[in-house]
């Protein structure tokens, strides 16, 4: 698979609604994961990013325009010992606990499907990384219906073990805008990465589209001694 440009991959979809990075440093020393989220809709668009332990959840800017906290009030990130888990959606509640009961992070979404927003049925996507003793491996996983059939669900797990310097893969909710809004197609997307969180953000951030991007969330973890940065960007201040 041909590396691409994650800014360019950004700038060219107006909406690829929420998408979450995995990968690794080109100097080799940091796990970098993001996730960002994107909304057509004033209530989509009504939330920010706040941090919740050592992970994050998304809250309601102005609470009194919430219509529906359904599918968009949830934790993007939790950790699990020396695991950090990133999704869209509750399935990082899911994810969590049957992992904390010994199930697998491929054994724990096989519980859970794509969303239930007909006509759209919005993909699930997750990410989980490992990082322990200086090793770092990552997965990622998409549950989708069958080309728009709710009868059907189709699972994806992508797993990466040690990771190349300078790499990463990006897996989003949708190929496109539309109506219905078309689901993410094939295995994860080989980016681009850099050594710099604040120059990644900065990169992330400006390529999302700027009418319909919300949050952003980087975190940079070192491999050698499980320490982490967090950066939070909100469109809502």
């Amino acid at each position: 698979m041909k590396l691409v440009s994650i800014e360019n991959e950004l700038k060219g979809n107006a909406y690829p609604g929420r998408g979450i990075v995995l990968g690794k440093t080109p100097d080799g020393s940091k796990a970098v994961a993001a996730y960002f989220i994107m909304g057509r809709s004033e209530n989509s668009r009504n939330r920010v990013f706040v941090e919740e332990g050592e992970g994050i959840r998304t809250q309601a800017f102005d609470p009194s325009k919430m219509e529906d906290p359904s599918l968009i009030i949830y934790a993007p990130v939790r950790v699990l010992g020396k695991d950090t888990i990133v999704t869209n959606g509750d399935q990082t509640d899911t994810v969590y606990d049957l992992m904390s009961e010994g199930k697998t992070f491929e054994e724990s979404l096989r519980t859970r499907e794509f969303e239930p927003d007909a006509p759209n049925y919005t993909p699930r996507i997750s990410g989980i990384m490992h990082v322990e003793g200086g090793s770092y491996d990552y997965a990622m996983s998409i549950l989708k219906s069958n080309n728009g059939n709710p009868e059907a669900c189709n699972r994806y797990t992508f797993s990466y073990s040690n990771p190349v310097n300078g790499e990463g893969h990006f897996i989003h909710t949708y190929m496109g805008d539309g109506n219905p809004l078309p689901s993410y197609e094939g295995e994860p997307t080989l980016v681009d990465v850099l050594d710099d969180i604040n120059e990644y953000t900065e990169l992330l951030w400006n390529s999302l589209n700027a009418d319909n991007k919300v949050s952003l969330f980087v975190r940079y973890i070192d491999i050698a001694t499980g320490k982490y940065e967090t950066r939070i960007v909100n469109k809502n201040k």
